[in-house]
């Protein structure tokens, strides 16, 4: 679960993470739509910017990204990211990607505190 602490907002239901190299680079490459209450968290080793950007290549419809410091907080968020958009840099380091649903992340703010449960994730 992820929820946006700062407003006590739930962010998505379901969580699936991406800490591997080839998890975190598949990404949402050739899925179907997220679900309004799904989410997907691209974990890092460490805060970098050129570690933590994306692509949509292959990613057929438009997303919303946040992205955390290793404190959970926002650094950084794009809204209506459209496919195929080749390179997407954070303007500050962060730790964690969250890709959601478009519009989802209209109610998250820069320094927002979210927090999400790693305990409750899901594998597909």
């Amino acid at each position: 679960m992820i929820v946006n602490k700062t407003k006590n907002l739930v962010i998505a239901n379901r969580v699936k993470i991406c800490n591997s190299f080839f998890l975190r680079l598949k990404g949402l490459m050739f899925t179907r739509k997220l679900e309004d209450d799904k989410a997907l968290v691209l974990v890092s080793k460490k805060e970098s910017l050129i570690s933590n950007m994306i692509h949509t290549l292959f990613v057929f419809y438009p997303i919303d990204v946040v992205w955390l410091d290793k404190n959970f907080n926002v650094v950084d968020k794009r809204l209506n990211i459209r496919p195929f958009t080749i390179s997407i840099i954070p303007k500050k380091s962060a730790k964690y990607i969250i890709e959601l649903k478009c519009d989802k992340a209209k109610d998250i703010n820069l320094n927002d505190k979210l927090s999400i449960d790693f305990s409750d994730v899901i594998s597909k």
